[in-house]
């Protein structure tokens, strides 16, 4: 299925300067389980030093970014290698067969992280999107960046996947109940109007659903539906970011 990029994502996305300085990113695990990172470059931009790694609980990767990144970063989960070494994850498996996704992006439903370093007027874009569903709790905190009040930490720290409505689970194929991830509506059912697709592809036409809603009422900070910018794209300028996974929900 087609994945819906928010519309700044994709306009911010190839206005990218590539001047500037390059920015860490720090991951961090703070789940009470393993999460597998997975990092993919938008067009055009130079590749990172890793596609994937692994991150047990409490541990974290420092990560340099190049001048002008632009791409988005999420966590695999429940994720293990069969007897003949193919790995393969639960949520959020990027199908590279490998740790690494070698240029490949998640599965939904997957929480994002989408990012253009050095955009439009030297400004870095970020958000967190649910606009693919939800996996895993995750937030962006900017760090030593400037930009006013739209510089701040932001995404989703409430864990969806217990209040995620029956026909959007995601539910483990080994016998139990657990929903481990929550799909979005369009990957659910397909329909035109839930997708931003069709006669509904466009701001005026695609409007917010009560699924969608689900979403922003739990997460207001984060993408819910495909043309929900104005509550869900920040800037800073030369900024590091730390990516938190299961931050405290209080923040």
């Amino acid at each position: 299925n087609a994945i819906n990029l928010p519309l700044i994502f994709i306009i911010f996305s190839n206005i990218f300067w590539t001047g500037g300085n390059s920015a860490t990113f720090t991951i961090l695990n703070q789940c009470d389980y393993t999460v597998w990172p997975g990092l993919l470059s938008g067009a055009g931009t130079s590749q990172p030093s890793t596609t994937g790694f692994v991150l047990e609980k409490g541990q974290s990767n420092a990560i340099t970014m190049p001048p002008g990144w632009s791409g988005r970063i999420w966590g695999r989960t429940y994720c293990s290698q069969d007897a003949t070494g193919r790995f393969t994850c639960a949520t959020a498996d990027c199908g590279s067969g490998t740790v690494e996704c070698n240029g490949n992006g998640a599965t939904p439903p997957a929480t994002l992280t989408e990012f253009t370093l050095n955009g439009a007027n030297g400004l870095d874009f970020y958000d967190v999107s649910l606009v693919d569903g939800y996996n895993v709790p995750m937030l962006i905190t900017p760090q030593d960046g400037t930009g006013g009040g739209n510089c701040t930490t932001i995404g989703c720290a409430t864990d969806l996947n217990s209040e995620c409505p029956a026909e959007l689970r995601v539910v483990l194929s080994d016998g139990g109940e657990r929903s481990v991830a929550c799909k979005s509506a369009c990957e659910a059912f397909g329909d035109a109007q839930y997708c931003c697709s069709g006669e509904y592809g466009s701001p005026n036409t695609c409007r917010p659903s009560s699924y969608s809603q689900f979403f922003k009422s739990a997460c207001p900070h984060a993408y819910s539906y495909a043309y929900d910018d104005g509550t869900s794209t920040f800037t800073c300028t030369a900024a590091d970011y730390l990516i938190t996974f299961c931050p405290p929900s209080d923040r």
